[in-house]
């Protein structure tokens, strides 16, 4: 079996959304702004082109720029990752693009509508990882979920530094992290994973995917060093104020997993819009105003100015 890859990024993963201007056009401004905030607040990684930046919606040209962008805000100061996916000539087009432009690696999402066998998937995660150096990460969710066979035979690949779970299904998981181990690095990616974290966490996936770390940052934070100190008290608190609240707006409608990160950053004063592109809706007004009391009261109790990264 391959050895592990080091260098898959740690703790929480910061993944942009793609800023759209009145003209439905990618404010790369509104994105530079968006990359170094997050940066600034010490998140591990910079996922862009994603699914919270609208990976299915961009142009070639947006997603050339997009990941450009990133890789020259970044710096070097942490790594830059890349969506690639849809139909597999579509994400070996972008993982070449994202070689080219000195991404560290790429997240590999789900093949367009088909529902493949194992073989099949095998196929797909395989072709795609072989064609560059860059470190992969293969993601499980929708039509795109490998079993603990395909995925045994895909960490032969060096490539593959990690997998990330958008699914839930806990039986795999811990077939999968007791199998493997420490060979790939385990990530929670399901939606609003803050609200898994305890269930996951104990299973090796310490590191994650934070939709509210685009607008509350250092409350993603105070969360997660919560949970890993044990401080059961403060976990409950956060839940209770903070990210339950935010996670039933986020399940009124589909595609808020995306337009309500939007709105979040808006609130917050981050210069990103709200405009999406279909078929994501952006957030109605009486949602908008539920998540604005819901963060105005948490940064009450929760000041960043009291919580910053070390």
């Amino acid at each position: 079996m391959a050895e592990k890859n080091s260098k898959f990024p740690k703790g929480i993963l910061g993944f942009p959304v793609a800023p759209f201007n009145d003209n439905g056009e990618v404010d790369y401004s509104a994105l530079e702004r968006n990359i170094e905030f997050l940066i600034e607040e010490k998140l591990a990684a910079i996922f862009v082109a994603c699914g919270a930046g609208e990976f299915q919606s961009l142009t070639d040209e947006e997603y050339h720029n997009m990941v450009k962008t990133a890789v020259e805000i970044t710096g070097g100061k942490v790594p830059v990752y890349t969506g690639v996916g849809g139909n597999i000539q579509t994400a070996l087009h972008q993982a070449k693009v994202s070689e080219e432009l000195g991404a560290d690696g790429y997240l590999i999402l789900p093949p367009y509508l088909i529902h493949g066998e194992q073989e099949g998937i095998y196929q797909y995660y395989e072709t795609i990882i072989k064609s560059t150096s860059l470190n992969a990460i293969m993601y499980q969710r929708d039509n795109a979920v490998a079993n603990l066979d395909t995925v045994t035979k895909l960490a032969e690949l060096p490539q593959l530094v990690g997998l990330k779970d958008g699914l839930g299904n806990m039986e795999l998981n811990v077939q999968l992290t007791q199998h493997l181990g420490e060979r790939l690095e385990w990530m929670n990616g399901m939606p609003l994973a803050e609200v898994t974290m305890p269930a996951y966490y104990p299973l090796g996936f310490d590191t994650y995917s934070s939709a509210i770390s685009n607008y509350i940052p250092h409350i993603s934070r105070l969360y997660f060093d919560s949970l890993v100190k044990g401080d059961t008290e403060q976990v409950n608190a956060l839940y209770k104020e903070v990210i339950l609240p935010i996670n039933e707006i986020r399940k009124q409608k589909k595609g808020y997993a995306v337009s309500l990160i939007k709105a979040g950053m808006e609130i917050v004063g981050l210069p990103v819009g709200q405009s999406v592109r279909p078929p994501v809706i952006p957030v109605e007004k009486e949602h908008y105003q539920q998540l604005e009391k819901i963060i105005n009261k948490a940064l009450e109790k929760y000041p960043a100015s009291e919580y910053q990264s070390n």
